[in-house]
């Protein structure tokens, strides 16, 4: 697919097919696909977690995802919660930070990664759904999730059952200045 229709096309999905699955081989490529993206000094700190079984994945929909009616917009969907080491990107080896941004590198190279995965994701057919209104200590306690990670998103992966239509974009006048 054109790249341009690709980020054109690209929908968030609040709706998935109960009838088909995502494999660990489509999470897996999702996951290499996101592992392409710049990083600061190539520190490459996001780490993935992914909740394939049924089980799993409705307890954390049922326990960890407590607003925006989560639970119900990513039921039939694979859940990836995505995370990022802290004091690495952004900071020198002495653990002193390189600007006044600190971890915020680290949460911004987990959203360039995280572009990729869902980009990838629509390439591949399937839909999916950032979630950050999500309980990250119940999601650490579930996944074993080291606190030396910050836990940032859940993300729904799966195939959908709606084609959400294109929301309007603002006009670039309005978010660019040119000097």
């Amino acid at each position: 697919m054109e790249f341009q229709k690709l980020i054109e096309s690209r929908r968030t999905v609040r709706k998935y097919s109960a009838d088909s699955k995502v494999t660990k081989e489509q999470i897996e490529e999702l996951i290499h696909a996101a592992q392409e993206a710049p990083s600061w000094k190539n520190s490459q700190t996001g780490r993935y977690y992914c909740v394939m079984s049924d089980d799993l994945t409705e307890k954390i929909r049922q326990n960890c995802l407590p607003g925006a009616n989560n639970a119900v917009k990513s039921k039939h969907a694979a859940l990836i919660v995505t995370a990022f080491v802290h004091n690495r990107a952004g900071f020198q080896p002495d653990g002193m930070p390189d600007n006044e941004l600190g971890n915020g590198w680290g949460c911004y190279d987990l959203g360039l990664q995280n572009e990729n995965l869902v980009l990838k994701a629509a390439e591949m057919g399937l839909g999916t759904l950032i979630m950050g209104i999500r309980d990250a200590d119940k999601i650490r306690e579930l996944l074993e999730i080291p606190e030396t990670e910050t836990i940032v998103s859940v993300i729904a992966v799966g195939v959908p059952a709606e084609e959400p239509a294109r929301p309007k974009r603002r006009e670039l006048d309005t978010i660019a200045k040119f000097f």
